[in-house]
């Protein structure tokens, strides 16, 4: 059972590195293991790589990765869309040429074959309008119309200009730094897509998510069933119990099988134990902006919204202590008698009635959230009207 516990470790490794490249900055891993193996990922591993390079090849060397690095990670280029074609369109052909052949088989029917193409092809589909639509660019045409969607908060958006666009920032809007444009609704730059997702293609990305997660999840079932069904038509757990003795019971014929298994199908296993890692980072990754949909959050706004509660704490804090050092001094000229230690000890402490109420005022229920990301104020004819009434 050797090369079978070698890749049970290696899966679970693999899938930690890769939880904690892309994931390793959410809220939810913040002081764990994977927020430190994402900053090494990510920044330390880099760094002395760098030095390396330094020590060994000169400062020129140093400059020429620099150089590469700045065209890969602020400026926008294809290379991870030209990954995603080449991940998605390798792997179809793996699972193709190792699964096909078994397909009509004893659970799956030969309409799979088109099924899985059809789908490929959705979600390429799905990549292209997101990598390619306008995701709500702001310029000084329609700018008073987007001034007019969305409000200013006064909180963690107030009246300013671009610097660099020179047009005033409707709220929810950032200027990208790789794009260089003002992106209304702004949530993220993906890399991935080479395009800023905001308020035009959210849906498409939603959707791109979903499909993906959908596709890995078909994939992941679509290719159990394949060895389900050669187990069956071998008839693998008669041979294991009539002719090898076996006892007819899952923990006596579960390690035969997966060892059989390992040994006559290892591609399908691996293809399988991918697509699964990938579905369920897929399916975080989604359920991650769809709470985000449903409240009316932006993934930059969350990061503005944390920087203002931690402001906002620091400062109540800071009155709170002051108020309670205050009363304590009066309390000490007052009292003849001192607490004692236990009263002391058990005394609430004035800190834990510190509360930050977050007060999002785009948030405007569930229905008109979603609604906002499947028909942006963009595409709708009011917004057009707002154009009209500003001229």
């Amino acid at each position: 059972m050797g090369v079978e516990w070698l890749l049970v470790c290696h899966g679970l490794v693999t899938a930690v590195v890769v939880v904690s490249f892309l994931c390793g900055r959410w809220p939810i891993f913040e002081g764990t293991f994977i927020q430190r193996i994402h900053h090494f990922l990510t920044f330390g591993a880099y760094d002395y790589f760098l030095r390396f390079v330094a020590a060994v090849f000169g400062s020129k060397c140093t400059d020429a990765v620099l150089s590469v690095e700045y065209y890969c990670c602020d400026r926008p280029n294809p290379l991870l869309q030209i990954i995603y074609i080449v991940i998605i369109s390798v792997t179809y052909y793996f699972i193709a040429e190792s699964c096909f052949i078994y397909i009509p088989g004893y659970y799956l029917s030969g309409i799979h074959r088109y099924i899985s193409f059809l789908a490929v092809a959705v979600g390429i589909l799905l990549f292209v309008l997101t990598s390619f639509s306008d995701p709500g660019t702001v310029h000084a045409e329609n700018v008073s119309q987007y001034i007019s969607a969305y409000p200013y908060d006064n909180v963690i958006y107030s009246e300013k200009e671009c610097s660099t666009c020179q047009i005033p920032k409707p709220a929810r809007s950032k200027h990208c730094s790789i794009c260089d444009r003002c992106v209304a609704r702004f949530d993220h730059h993906c890399g991935w897509m080479n395009n800023c997702i905001g308020e035009k293609n959210t849906r498409y990305f939603m959707a791109f998510l979903l499909w993906h997660f959908l596709i890995c999840l078909y994939g992941t079932v679509a290719i159990g069933l394949v060895l389900a069904g050669r187990l069956k038509e071998l008839r693998v757990v008669d041979i294991l119990t009539v002719y090898y003795g076996i006892e007819n019971s899952f923990m006596n014929l579960a390690p035969n099988v997966v060892q059989w298994l390992l040994g006559s199908y290892n591609t399908q296993i691996l293809l399988m134990v991918f697509l699964a890692i990938v579905g369920m980072l897929l399916a975080g990754f989604f359920g991650y902006h769809a709470k985000l949909c449903l409240s009316n959050t932006t993934t930059n706004e969350t990061f503005k919204w944390q920087d203002y509660m931690d402001w906002q704490r620091k400062l109540k804090e800071a009155k709170v202590s002051a108020e309670a050092l205050k009363q304590s001094i009066g309390g000490m000229s007052s009292e003849k008698q001192p607490l004692s230690k236990w009263r002391a000890f058990f005394r609430k402490s004035p800190l834990e009635d510190v509360v930050v109420v977050k007060n999002n005022i785009y948030n405007k229920g569930l229905f008109h959230n979603i609604q906002e990301v499947i028909s942006p104020f963009s595409t709708r004819r009011s917004f057009a009207q707002n154009k009209l009434k500003s001229s």
